[in-house]
């Protein structure tokens, strides 16, 4: 395989860390974030036409319960009020919703469901990204624009499943998701906050909830 570098990081230590009969998984010795090389991504027209099968009704009480492990935790850190940004909203942007009737005001952007460049503008008090950082290609572009939309105290709160080891990582179903071509650990976060100079708390198995400085403290 030829030389690849860290996509979120940008860094070359970068080594094989599994492989199965369909992907290489790679492991970059910086930042330690998990990814598979750019030559086995599918296509995006492949990409959506997976994401066009998920059945995520606004309706769903077991979705809203799975969303709500971060909408809870967020909530209780924002202002009333507050403006945000669903980044990754997919075709039923069920958090924004929640948020929405909770008094928050909360725009949406989504590269295949709602492409609205303008919202990418504006500057936000917090963001949400559920189950959406793994399928970033370019992870160190991604959060460099999440980071630089937020004003200073603000909040980004991620839900994807975390990297524990490699034996693990081999039992693992999320990784046989075509679509997820990242992987975090929490050195990963812990990487990703220093870089940002940014407070991090991790929540259960999933959810992680960034706080940048709040610059008039």
């Amino acid at each position: 395989m030829p030389k690849v570098i860290c996509p979120l990081c940008l860094g070359r230590a970068v080594l094989l860390f599994h492989c199965d009969k369909k992907r290489d998984y790679l492991r970059c010795g910086d930042c330690h974030l998990v990814f598979v090389p750019p030559s086995q991504h599918l296509s995006l027209s492949e990409e959506k036409a997976l994401y066009d099968l998920h059945e995520n009704s606004l309706d769903d009480p077991g979705y809203r319960k799975f969303l709500s492990r971060l909408a809870e935790p967020l909530q209780s850190r924002l202002k009333p009020g507050a403006k945000g940004l669903d980044y990754g909203c997919g075709p039923g942007p069920l958090l924004a919703h929640l948020l929405t009737q909770q008094g928050y005001r909360v725009e949406l952007y989504d590269p295949f469901y709602a492409d609205s460049p303008c919202v990418l503008q504006d500057r936000y008090d917090f963001i949400s990204c559920t189950e959406v950082v793994e399928h970033f290609r370019q992870p160190h572009e991604e959060f460099r624009r999440l980071f630089g939309l937020l004003t200073p105290g603000g909040y980004l709160g991620l839900m994807t499943k975390l990297v524990i080891n490699a034996d693990a990582f081999s039992r693992w179903h999320y990784k046989n998701d075509s679509t997820h071509v990242c992987f975090y650990s929490r050195e990963t976060l812990d990487w990703l906050a220093a870089l940002y100079r940014s407070d991090i708390d991790i929540i259960g198995r999933d959810v992680v909830i960034f706080r940048t400085q709040d610059r008039t403290s």
